[in-house]
């Protein structure tokens, strides 16, 4: 079945998964916060993020692109990231420094995206740094708050969430800047939101 431009399919596949996604989020604030099983709440968090690519793939591979789907697969990226640091900030296992730059970097991006949207600006494709940015981030702070939990072994997440933390805030505020010129070196459609 082809799928045009405005499609309104609601009920596909793809869009189970984003569903499925921002689902997940509550579950893992109820984790860390409800019960305080950092543990639990790092692996539920790092399959959230794992699962970031598999949505946007499946409107793809299965020809499921829908107008829904292009709102709730960033929407499901975004609250995922921004809610995931922020409560592992307030938990206080993630460095202050590091967290407030992936945050503002978020929020910055957002602002961007919103004054393009206003000005009738076609949007930015997807900026394969950006991405890079985000993937590394989507580990990096599960694994800080699985480096601070009863996990036997959270001495090696502490040091691996280094290894993922700074290359990934490098990346992610390269490819804002990238963003900012316009120039998206892209890696997906010029419809795709930015990452």
């Amino acid at each position: 079945m082809a799928v045009y431009a405005h499609d309104v399919r609601v009920w596909t596949v793809p869009n189970l998964v984003s569903a499925l996604r921002l689902a997940a989020i509550p579950v893992f604030v109820w984790l860390l916060f409800g019960i305080g099983d950092r543990g639990a709440a790092a692996w539920t968090l790092a399959a959230i993020g794992a699962t970031d690519w598999v949505d946007g793939f499946l409107a793809r591979r299965l020809d499921q692109v829908s107008e829904l789907g292009k709102v709730l697969d960033p929407v499901a990226d975004r609250l995922a990231l921004v809610v995931g640091v922020g409560a592992i900030v307030i938990d206080g296992s993630a460095p202050l420094l590091l967290a407030g730059a992936v945050l503002l970097r978020e929020a910055l991006v957002t602002i961007l995206m919103a004054v393009r949207t206003a000005l009738r600006r076609p949007k930015l494709a997807v900026n394969r740094l950006g991405k890079t940015g985000t993937f590394l981030a989507y580990f990096a702070f599960p694994m800080w708050l699985g480096g601070n939990s009863t996990l036997s072994y959270a001495d090696a997440l502490g040091i691996g969430a280094w290894l993922f933390a700074v290359p990934g805030v490098v990346a992610a505020w390269v490819s804002l800047a990238q963003y900012a010129r316009g120039s998206s070196g892209a890696a997906g459609q010029g419809s795709a939101p930015a990452n």
